[in-house]
Formats: C-alpha cells, sequence, structure tokens
C-alpha cells in the first residue's frame, strides 16, 4: 500500500480529494501537506488562519506537515523549498502526494515536472470529474464549506464568507465554474464524511486586499 501525503489547501478539493482516496482503500494517508505565508501565517489565497487548519488535520486524524514560505515568495525560493520538502518525504518513504486539481493541465503539467525524479508520483484523484456534477456531489455527500476568497471580478463582494451549498450553485454567473477551479473562490471546510467532528467557526472581518475579497474565518469560542 502506497505510503502519500494530500496537498492540503484547507478547501473543499483537497478535502474530497482525501475522501476519495480513504474510500478508495489503495492508500496509507501519511498526513496534510499545507504551504504557510510566513509572515501572516495563513495559508495563501485562502488567506486561512494557521490553527483552523491544525483543527482540520485533528479533525481528519492526521499529522499536520507545515510548510513555511517567504513573504514575498519568488518562483525560484518555492521551487526550492518544495524540492527539500519532496526530498524528506521520500527518504522517510512516501511514495505519492495528491493534489485536488480538477481540469487545468497547465497546473497539473507543472506539478509532474516538479515531482519528476523525486520519487514521489503525483496523483490527481478528482481529475475531470465534470465540477458541477462534482460540487454537487460534495454537498450531498456533507461536506460544509465556507468562502474564504473570491474574486469580485468575478462574483460580487457578498459571496465572500458565504456556505458552499445548492443554493450558492443556483446563484453562480454563468462565466463562474461551480467548483471555482479557475480562481473565482476559494473556500475552507469544517465538515464533511473526512473528519471525525465538525470544526466550530465564525465569519469575522470581511477586506478587499491585492484585488480579491477575504472573509476572515475564526475559531468560535
Amino acid at each position: 500500500m502506497k505510503r502519500i501525503l494530500i496537498a492540503w489547501s484547507s478547501g473543499k478539493d483537497s478535502a474530497w480529494s482525501l475522501h476519495r482516496l480513504r474510500q478508495s482503500g489503495e492508500f496509507e494517508i501519511a498526513g496534510l501537506l499545507t504551504t504557510f505565508n510566513a509572515a501572516f501565517d495563513r495559508v495563501a489565497m485562502h488567506a486561512v488562519r494557521h490553527e483552523l487548519v491544525r483543527a482540520q488535520a485533528a479533525a481528519a486524524g492526521l499529522p499536520l506537515r507545515a510548510i513555511p514560505l517567504p513573504w514575498p515568495c519568488s518562483n525560484a525560493d518555492y521551487e526550492r523549498i518544495m524540492a527539500e520538502v519532496c526530498r524528506t518525504a521520500a527518504a522517510e518513504g512516501i511514495e505519492a502526494m495528491a493534489f485536488g486539481d480538477l481540469f487545468l493541465a497547465d497546473i497539473r503539467a507543472y506539478r509532474e515536472r516538479q515531482l519528476s525524479g523525486t520519487g514521489i508520483e503525483p496523483l490527481f484523484p478528482l481529475w475531470e470529474i465534470p465540477t458541477d456534477r462534482l460540487a454537487r456531489n460534495m454537498i450531498a455527500g456533507g461536506l460544509r464549506a465556507r468562502l474564504t476568497c473570491i474574486d469580485p471580478r468575478k462574483l460580487p463582494r457578498d459571496f465572500a464568507g458565504r456556505e458552499f451549498d445548492r443554493e450558492l450553485l443556483t446563484e453562480l454567473p454563468s462565466i463562474v465554474d461551480p467548483c471555482g477551479e479557475n480562481g473565482e473562490f476559494h473556500s475552507f471546510v469544517y465538515d464533511g464524511p473526512m473528519f471525525t467532528a465538525p470544526i466550530a467557526i465564525e465569519t469575522g472581518e470581511v477586506v478587499e486586499r491585492d484585488g480579491f475579497v477575504f472573509a476572515d474565518l475564526l475559531a468560535a469560542i
């Protein structure tokens, strides 16, 4: 049974990848791997706080490998850091890494190039599943998520902080992918079949920064 890591963004696609891989029974999942902006201690783009990702890992019953990235982070720095991460993982017996990519061929090709020669195989458990069907299957399967970041060029500002649910899907503009695969939105999963218990959250401040609108999620007290 291959030992694998999940490239964990905190969002619905990586969470559903974990669920699908567990269902397959073909892999030993050794942990979640997440990169954090070291200056803000948050997941890049999703802007999710480190403590909430730790809560996800605990709910999934898996160790979290937190990788700090400098800010700003050049492509060269990113690739150097991730190459070292892969070397360490391979030395520990990790044989594959799973990504939640859905259909963007250039992103898949980049990951394949970066892992080439490392001894770690890239896996894409959700690849080319039609995203309208995938989104509805996630929701029907019990996944619960909230939008943490939206592109205001594609979506109204008030979508930030909304639930990823059937109502949201019906209100998405026709140009927006149902899973946000073109960067229209990012999410945080707080409940689902990949977790042993829900994560209590509340929505804090909503801010616009660097051309995106972010909803700051907080651990509920």
